[in-house]
């Protein structure tokens, strides 16, 4: 049997572990890698309050997508679109040097916009935590 808060719970601590390792990054000094991480935290979150909604496949990857799919059943959940747009812009020119016009990822993030990153990555997770409490 189909069990959507244990799912969102396993996506929700998925979370918790990427935003972990943006931290991390972060202070080892990979701007690039913590911007990257703390989109996957975000979108892990959103994922997670999908689950809970009773889904059981949550495809795509950007966040504000999520947070637009899902605004109408979520009280609140629109009010973090502009963090969903925000940590939307790491995705992929993060990693990839075709995703940036001339420069590599290790060269063109800073920490101002990695410590942006994670604060937004937390305020999706401490969304999803508490909508998850709320709901069980």
């Amino acid at each position: 049997m189909w069990d959507s808060a244990a799912e969102a719970e396993r996506w929700r601590r998925t979370a918790e572990d990427d935003l972990k390792f943006a931290r991390l990054a972060l202070e080892a000094g990979f701007p690039h890698k913590a911007c990257f991480n703390a989109q996957q935290a975000g979108e892990m979150a959103i994922k997670a309050v999908a689950y809970g909604l009773g889904e059981r496949v949550v495809l795509g990857h950007s966040i504000a997508e999520l947070v637009k799919r899902y605004a109408d059943r979520v009280p609140g959940l629109g009010d973090l679109s502009g963090d969903a747009g925000l940590l939307d812009q790491y995705y992929v020119p993060t990693r990839y040097p075709n995703g940036l016009p001339g420069g590599v990822p290790s060269e063109s993030y800073g920490e101002a916009q990695a410590a942006s990153a994670i604060d937004a990555a937390e305020r999706l997770l401490h969304f999803a935590a508490s909508y998850r409490s709320s709901t069980s």
